[in-house]
């Protein structure tokens, strides 16, 4: 492999971009706030390690006087955390702490109950375990603002769906075992195990598991919308209780540039830098499918360009992209094949009009790219 590109700025022509594509990005996510559709937006492209478009757009919170966005604003991320927290995983697999092949048994004994012996740490990280998306109690814990060890003491007795490896379904409970694996393992708070491997030695300077230090004030405003919209700030997304209790499967907080530097770092080998943060085995076991038995694309954390569940890369995505999408409306992804990243963070929900915002910039991403 060739040294490591780390990021720093360029212009679209020196990396074969059409600039006036990229241009049409600007148009787009201006309208998008200026109408108020999407409160907040900010926008990262880069190729061959050239940041070409950075971008902020809209305000901070719907009040008049909000800060306005900058490109680098501090966002929730939601299910973004996922791979980062499997990667924090894979680096106790790399240090011969745990195998992918054991028994979650082996590493959580309470995981008892029809099947559970059969579910393996891998099924975890690739949602094949059975377990399901949520637990059926999730509002009702979110409500009576219960700790996360609650939902994790839900999870270890919470029946499986299906036999695991047999079937895919995306789910968050999976990612949640995954981080009290690395607990146990560490013997120290999950937020604390990836700022010391991870957020420190890759200078990730806007990037947290929960909150810590950092202001709800000082972080875009999710927009929410069902139930959460009318209990936003007691239980819902911009609630104190909810933005700190540093869930792994969606409590990280992070920015444009800090999300493109772990892309960068996964497009490099997992190397970033002088730092080498996974070996390049594990980046590509990461990236490449391992639901293949059963039809259903998955890395290891990482969502892959022809996943089941969505397609938030764009429809013009190389076959090898790989990345992940928050509810939040934020969306991250790598394409190794052109050497393309985007990250793309909103406030305005994934879900608003079947993801139709995500998609159409991953696909004028996708379209500036001419050689």
């Amino acid at each position: 492999m060739n040294d490591p590109q780390v990021l720093e700025p360029g212009n679209a022509a020196e990396v074969g971009l059409s600039a006036e594509r990229l241009n049409s990005i600007n148009e787009r996510l201006q309208a998008e706030t200026k109408n108020g559709d999407v409160t907040s937006a900010s926008v990262l492209v880069a190729r061959h390690g050239k940041i070409v478009l950075h971008e902020g757009f809209g305000q901070l919170t719907p009040h008049p006087n909000a800060p306005a966005t900058q490109p680098d604003t501090i966002y929730l991320t939601a299910s973004i955390s996922k791979p980062v927290t499997v990667s924090g995983l894979m680096l106790l697999v790399e240090r011969g702490k745990v195998m992918l092949a054991d028994p979650v048994q082996y590493y959580l004994p309470e995981f008892k109950g029809e099947n559970k012996h059969q579910v393996k740490v891998g099924h975890l990280l690739s949602h094949t375990s059975g377990l399901p998306d949520m637990l059926p109690t999730n509002v009702e814990l979110r409500k009576a603002h219960a700790p996360l060890n609650e939902f994790v003491t839900g999870t270890l007795r919470t029946p499986l769906l299906y036999p695991p490896g047999t079937q895919f379904s995306y789910q968050s409970m999976g990612t949640l075992l995954a981080g009290e694996v690395i607990e146990r393992i560490s013997g120290m708070p999950l937020r604390n195990f990836l700022d010391r491997d991870i957020f420190t030695p890759l200078n990730l300077k806007h990037t947290v598991l929960g909150l810590n230090d950092l202001s709800i004030a000082d972080t875009a405003w999710v927009q929410p919308t069902g139930d959460e919209a009318h209990n936003s700030e007691s239980w819902g997304l911009n609630s104190s209780y909810w933005r700190d209790m540093g869930h792994p499967w969606g409590g990280l907080h992070s920015s444009t540039t800090d999300l493109a530097i772990f892309l960068q770092t996964f497009l490099n080998g997992g190397q970033y830098g002088d730092f080498q943060l996974l070996s390049t085995s594990t980046t590509d076991a990461m990236i490449h499918d391992h639901n293949r038995a059963i039809a259903a694309p998955w890395g290891l954390g990482w969502a892959l360009a022809n996943s089941l569940v969505w397609n938030y890369f764009g429809d013009l995505a190389s076959p090898r992209t790989f990345g992940h999408v928050g509810i939040t409306g934020t969306v991250a992804w790598a394409d190794p094949l052109r050497q393309l990243i985007c990250v793309l963070l909103t406030t305005r929900s994934s879900t608003f009009q079947r993801g139709i915002l995500l998609n159409s910039i991953s696909n004028l991403v996708q379209s500036a790219v001419l050689q």
